[in-house]
C-alpha cells in the first residue's frame, strides 16, 4: 500500500538510525548496477532497465513483468530498486494480506494520478501465487490498459499459479539461484560497507565456506546469518567470526562437503548405492547430508529419476512416476519444503523391489548397434503410405496384429542379423514377474528362437 503516517514514521526512523533495520534491508541495492546476480535480466534495454526509465516509454513503454525465482534471489530487491530509481508512483501490496478491495483501490488511485497529474503507477505485488483466480482477474483491466505497470513476484511456477490472461499480458522473467560467488561478493560488501558492519568483524575462509553452504544461494538467509554471527562475535569481544561462533549462532553443524569437489560425487554415489541396496536409513542419511550442505535440489531429483530406471525399472513401474513427480515438485517449491518431497521419493525408491533388466537390455542393444549389427528394416515393416511404395515391396505382406484373436502376429520384426536376439531378461522381482511371463509368452507366439 502507499505509505501511511505509521509507515512514513518507521521509514524516517530507519533513515536516522540505519542500524534499526536488519542487515539484509540495509544492504539492499540502491541501483540496478548494485544488484548481485541476475545479469541476464539487467542488460541494456531490458524490461527492468526500462522500468527505471533508462530507455524510452510512450507507445513502446515498459511492459508489466512477473518475477519468478527461488527465495532470496532478488525479486523484492529488484522491485525496491525500481521504487527508488523511477520517477513513477510506486505502490506495494502483498498477496498474503491484500485482496480485491485493496487492488481496486490502487487501480482507482492510479487512474486518478494518471488523469490528474500525468503520473504513472508501478504496482509491486509480492507472492502473487497466493491470489485466487478472481483476485488475479481484478488486475487484468489495469494491466491491459496500462493504468498500472505490474511487477509481480512468485516463488511458484507461474504456469500453474498465475492465470493465463495475466501471463499473456506480462513478460515472465526467471531469476536464477545466486551462485556462491554472488553470495560471497554480497557478504564481503556487507562486512565493509558503511550501511553494513563497517569492518567491525572479519570472516575467515572456513567460516565463509560454511556460511555459503547455509545460504544455499539465498542472499537474505546469508545476510541474516552473518548479522547474527557478527553480533555474537562482538558480544564475546572477538573481531573475527569463528566457525564455532557461526555454528552456535545458527545451530547448524558444518557439513564437510564440497559441492564442486570429491565429496559432491562421493555422497551422491553413496545415496544411489544405498537406494540400490534397499538401505532406506543410509539413503536418508546421505540425502540429509546433501540437503544440509546446500546441494541443488534439482541435482538430487535428477539422480533419483535415473535411479528409478537404472535400478528399479519394471520391478516397480510406479518408481519412475514418483521420481518424476518429485522432480517437478522440487522445481516448483524449492527448499526448505523440497526436503520433504525428496525424502518421500528416496524412501519409495529404497524400499521398491529392484531390477536392472531395463538397464542391461538397452546396454546390450546399443552394444550390438555399435558393432554394426543392424541391417535393413524388413520390407513388410517399411513405410507404405507414399506413392510407389507398393512397387518397391514396402509394407507388402504386413500382418496387422489387431486383426488376430490374440493380438499378436508371428512375423519377423528385427533385421535379419538380429532376428533371434533377446535383450530383455526380466527378473521375478516385484511387478516385473508379470513382465517375465509376458516376455516368455510373446516370444513363444512370435516363433522366436532364444539366443
Amino acid at each position: 500500500m502507499e505509505p501511511d503516517l505509521f509507515t512514513a514514521a518507521a521509514e524516517e526512523r530507519q533513515e536516522k538510525d540505519p542500524a534499526a533495520s536488519p542487515l539484509a534491508v540495509r544492504m539492499r541495492p540502491r541501483t540496478l548496477d548494485e544488484v548481485v546476480g541476475q545479469q541476464h535480466l539487467l542488460k541494456p534495454g531490458s524490461p527492468l532497465r526500462r522500468l527505471v526509465g533508462e530507455s524510452g516509454g510512450g507507445p513502446a513503454g515498459p511492459s508489466s513483468v512477473i518475477l519468478w525465482g527461488p527465495p532470496g534471489t532478488g525479486k523484492t530487491t529488484l522491485a525496491y530498486v525500481v521504487s527508488k530509481a523511477t520517477n513513477k508512483r510506486f505502490v506495494e501490496l502483498s498477496a498474503i494480506t491484500a485482496g480485491v478491495k485493496e487492488v481496486r483501490a490502487v487501480i482507482d488511485g492510479a487512474r486518478r494520478a494518471t488523469g490528474g497529474f500525468g503520473k504513472e503507477t508501478v504496482l509491486f505485488l509480492d507472492e502473487i501465487h497466493r491470489f485466487s483466480k478472481a483476485q488475479q482477474d481484478s488486475l487484468l483491466p489495469a494491466v491491459e490498459n496500462r493504468w498500472v505497470t505490474l511487477i509481480a513476484a512468485t516463488t511458484e511456477n507461474p504456469y500453474f499459479s498465475v492465470i493465463s490472461p495475466l501471463l499473456s499480458r506480462s513478460l515472465l522473467l526467471t531469476l536464477e539461484p545466486l551462485t556462491d560467488d554472488d553470495v560471497r561478493g554480497l557478504l564481503q560488501r556487507a562486512l565493509t560497507d558503511e550501511r553494513g558492519l563497517k569492518g567491525a568483524v572479519t570472516l575467515p575462509e572456513d567460516t565463509e565456506a560454511h556460511l555459503l553452504r547455509i545460504a544455499g544461494g539465498d542472499a537474505r538467509r546469508a545476510l541474516t546469518a552473518l548479522e547474527a554471527a557478527a553480533g555474537a562475535a562482538l558480544d564475546k569481544g572477538e573481531e573475527e567470526i569463528g566457525l564455532t561462533t557461526l555454528e552456535e549462532t545458527v545451530d547448524r553443524a558444518a557439513v564437510k562437503y564440497d559441492r564442486d569437489g570429491d565429496q559432491h560425487y562421493d555422497v551422491a554415489s553413496a545415496l544411489i548405492k544405498s537406494i540400490r541396496g534397499s538401505d532406506v536409513d543410509a539413503a536418508l542419511h546421505y540425502l540429509a547430508r546433501m540437503i544440509e550442505a546446500g546441494e541443488d535440489p534439482r541435482f538430487i531429483a535428477r539422480r533419483l529419476m535415473i535411479s528409478a530406471s537404472e535400478d528399479i525399472g519394471l520391478a516397480d513401474p510406479n518408481a519412475l512416476p514418483i521420481a518424476v513427480a518429485a522432480a517437478q515438485a522440487v522445481a516448483m517449491i524449492g527448499f526448505p519444503e523440497a526436503a520433504l518431497t525428496l525424502s518421500h521419493a528416496t524412501i519409495a525408491l529404497a524400499l521398491a523391489p529392484k531390477s536392472n533388466a531395463a538397464t542391461t537390455a538397452i546396454g546390450a542393444a546399443m552394444e550390438d548397434v555399435r558393432k554394426g549389427l543392424a541391417g535393413p528394416v524388413p520390407p513388410h515393416l517399411r513405410d507404405g503410405h507414399y506413392k510407389g511404395a507398393a512397387k518397391l515391396g514396402h509394407a507388402q505382406g504386413y500382418v496387422y496384429p489387431h486383426d488376430l484373436p490374440e493380438g499378436i502376429a508371428a512375423q519377423q520384426y528385427a533385421p535379419d542379423a538380429l532376428k533371434d536376439r533377446a535383450y530383455y531378461t526380466p527378473t521375478r522381482h516385484g511387478a516385473e514377474a508379470r513382465y517375465a511371463d509376458a516376455v516368455e509368452w510373446t516370444r513363444k507366439h512370435l516363433g522366436r528362437k532364444q539366443s
